[in-house]
Formats: C-alpha cells, structure tokens, sequence
C-alpha cells in the first residue's frame, strides 16, 4: 500500500468516527427517551462517505397487506310505538279502557254514532272498517252478521235486569258487565254473529265456527281485537267471548297483533280484574 493511500484510509476512518461521535452525543443530549435515531452515513466501496436515503428509514408497505375493512352500515331503528298518542280514561278516545275498574260516566253518549245495521249503531270511525272486515270474510266462507253496536246507560241496565232474572247473579257477573261499566256504551265495540251456525250466536261454540275462526285470525288487519279471551280472563274479568270485537284502529291493532300482546290492559298498563271498582 502506497503512503498515499494509507493516508486516504486514515482520513476516512476518521470521518466517521467524528461522525459516530457526533451521533453519540446528541443521543445523550436527549435524554433517556430520544427522538429515534437517524440513520448513520455508510462508507461507499469507494470508501467516501454516503448519506443515508429514505429506504433506510422507512419501510415500504407490504403489497400483500390487506386493505382496511369497510365499517359494517348500521340499520336505522324504527321509532317506538307511541302508546301515549289517545288518552285510555276518555270514553271519546279510540283507545279508552273500559272494564270493571274503569266504567263510563252513565250520562256519556258518543257524539257521532252511525248505523251499521237495522238497529244497529257505531262510532263513524268504526263503520269503514266493520263493512271491509264483513266484506273480506265473505270468501273464505265466514259471513258475519251484526247482532248489537252501541248501548246506551238505559239500555244496559235493562239487558243485565234480564240475564239476572234469566240466568242468575253469578252468571251476569261473569258474562254480561253492569251498567256503565261496558265498552258498547263507548260506540266501538260489536258483537258477531255466524249465519253459518247461527245457534252459536253470543254462545261459546262461537269460537269453532267458521266466522268465529276467522275473526280470531284476521279481525286485527281491520283494527279491530277480539277482546275477551281464554287467556286474558283474568286481566279483563270477563270469560271469552268471540265473538264481542273491540274497534282500536288498524295500527294499534296491528301493533298488538305483532307484538303478542293479549289485551288493552297489558298494553297500556291499566288495572283490570274480575272485581267491580266500589265492589
């Protein structure tokens, strides 16, 4: 090796030693959580330093890499079904609750009854769909007859006079409510009858004939719940009656229908029972 070239060598070598040194010094400046170190210089084969490049300090992403998961859409809730929307103590109301805790003042009349049949009267509101439920049964063989609508204070009275002395006390306290403590006088409940078998007519058999049958499948679809039933006997206090239909519209219906809820005393949190209000 000739003198000249060992001089180069020295000088080098002692480049990057001043270099390292430099290095080693900050990285004491910083303290024991420096910034991360920069990359030091190399020597080329040409033994000249080099500075260091991007590639040396960062890593290029993998083209193996999976993209990012798009987030999964979250599906809009529907809103809450707004039971609060009519009152349950207004006998005006569509969705009053009527039963031996909750009578109707004995003077209230509804303000816009209409004939559904001879004799025969309902709440306005209660007659478009009464006639498309009469209609929509037709078909399929059940064809439905009006027996009684709306019944005043009076008139009341005077049906429970008559099963009393019929049938006896116990009986009417079963099946038939006392006066003002009925859902007829409101002007939204019915009462069906089968022409098919019309000797079942007000009778428990009402329930295995073909209308009644089909009232206990689809009478909801026209806003109307059969009101009293086996398994809501003890909430309502009153034995099953198929063929005695509550008017309550076609959403709170469908609402109950859906949600499984067997009477308006359980959807709307109201006392019921077997026992009159005063005993």
């Amino acid at each position: 090796m000739t003198r000249r070239t060992v001089v180069k060598v020295a000088l080098v070598s002692l480049g990057v030693a001043a270099l390292a040194a430099g290095v080693g010094a900050a990285a004491g400046a910083w303290g024991e959580d420096p910034q991360p170190p920069v990359a030091a210089a190399t020597v080329s084969w040409e033994g000249v330093l080099t500075a260091p490049t991007a590639a040396s300090t960062f890593a290029a992403p993998s083209a193996d890499e999976p993209p990012a998961a798009e987030p999964t859409p979250v599906a809009p809730q529907p809103p809450a079904f707004d039971l609060a929307r009519h009152p349950t103590g207004d006998p005006a109301s569509p969705w009053v609750v009527v039963n031996k805790q909750h009578p109707v003042p004995a003077e209230y009349v509804p303000a816009d009854l209409v004939d559904v049949a001879p004799g025969v009267q309902l709440r306005a509101d209660v007659a478009p769909d009464l006639t498309a439920m009469i209609d929509a049964a037709a078909p399929a063989g059940a064809r439905l007859g009006i027996l009684s609508g709306y019944r005043s204070y009076q008139d009341q009275a005077a049906t429970r006079a008559a099963i009393e002395a019929r049938r006896g006390f116990d009986h009417a306290e079963r099946y038939s409510a006392r006066p003002g403590f009925s859902e007829h006088q409101t002007g939204l409940a019915v009462d069906l009858g089968s022409t098919t078998q019309p000797g079942c007519d007000l009778h428990t058999c009402f329930a295995q004939t073909v209308e009644g049958a089909w009232l206990a499948e689809h009478a909801w679809e026209f806003g109307f719940v059969v009101r009293y039933t086996e398994a809501n006997t003890d909430v309502t206090g009153y034995a099953p009656e198929g063929w005695h239909l509550r008017w309550v519209g076609r959403e709170l219906a469908a609402h109950l229908h859906t949600s499984g809820i067997g009477s308006l005393e359980e959807a709307f949190g109201v006392p019921g029972g077997p026992v009159y209000a005063g005993g």
